[in-house]
């Protein structure tokens, strides 16, 4: 294919593209781009998880459960965002500076707050429940999103469009949403290890048992 193609096919490409960006469906684009690309490190995190632990199937309903969260989570993006900018207008240093400090003092408990209060409803655990697992892994939370968001935000706010925000940071979620899927999964994957283990042990074929306990209270 010659250049002049290549260049009409790429120009092609972006007026495909260019439309989701639009006021009319920035919301929608927001609201999946989260949901398919937390539900893509959820994937990510449970192939890890089969490598490592021997696990024998994969969890397509935590999978679902995943960008269902992402789907909720995106539209406070979406809000939070275009907020920060009509309050916070330019690019100078400064700005960006204050920027990054409200996304981290105000965003992120929030954004942490939907994700497991809605991983937790969808689960089928109470208000209660949800609670309680929130506020026992916040703080490991918080403190890894300090270590890997201002930076990044910085990029987001000095170098980006508004329009192009959320989706920068669903791209980049794909890592952050692995640890999110580790973070609210670490128990059912250690208790899943254990009892291959323990089957194994046993003398028992991985995988042959007709219930695992641990799948069914995650379902």
């Amino acid at each position: 294919m010659s250049a002049p193609q290549n260049r009409k096919l790429f120009i092609r490409l972006i007026g495909y593209w260019k439309p989701l960006f639009s006021s009319r469906y920035l919301l929608l684009t927001n609201t999946i781009s989260c949901g398919g690309l937390m539900a893509t490190g959820d994937i990510i995190q449970q192939t890890r998880e089969i490598r490592r632990d021997s696990i024998p199937r994969r969890e397509w309903p935590r999978t679902g459960r995943m960008f269902l969260t992402g789907c909720l989570i995106g539209p406070f993006g979406h809000f939070w965002y275009k907020a920060l900018d009509s309050r916070f207008p330019g690019r100078g240093m400064a700005l960006v500076l204050k920027k990054v400090l409200l996304d981290q003092l105000i965003a992120s408990p929030i954004f942490g707050f939907i994700y497991f209060y809605g991983m937790g409803t969808l689960e089928g655990h109470s208000a209660v429940d949800c609670l309680k697992e929130f506020r026992s892994k916040f703080w490991e939370f918080y403190k890894m999103d300090w270590t890997v968001w201002p930076a990044a935000q910085m990029v987001n706010f000095y170098f980006l469009s508004p329009k192009y925000r959320v989706l920068y940071v669903n791209v980049l979620t794909v890592g952050w949403d692995t640890f999110l899927s580790y973070l609210k999964h670490q128990a059912h994957a250690e208790k899943a290890g254990e009892i291959e283990e323990t089957d194994s042990a046993a003398g028992q074929r991985p995988g042959m048992e007709s219930s695992d306990p641990c799948i069914e209270d995650e379902q």
